[in-house]
């Protein structure tokens, strides 16, 4: 009849021809998987050095007095979320 060898192989084919369907799926996920611990790995080597500043992209945005219901920073108090530029 057939032997370990033989039943194997045809558990693999089976496997594959099943198995068809969902490869795209799982090369998106392992690339995805793959693009995520390159930049933990890259954020984690940056932290290490300490004299490298770090940028964090953000808006500002202003906060208003609980109190008063205006707001606390200075500018128009328009609420826009736009920061003052400095005048020197």
């Amino acid at each position: 009849m057939f032997g370990l060898s033989e039943l194997a192989i045809i558990l693999i084919v089976v496997a594959a021809v099943l198995a068809i369907k969902k490869l795209p799926e799982l090369t998106r996920s392992a690339g995805k998987s793959a693009r995520i611990l390159k930049s933990e790995a890259r954020a984690a080597r940056d932290a290490d050095e300490p004299g490298t500043p770090r940028v964090i992209q953000g808006e500002a945005v202003r906060r208003e007095d609980p109190d008063t219901g205006t707001d606390t920073g200075t500018g128009t108090g328009t609420g826009t979320g736009t920061q003052d530029t400095p005048r020197g």
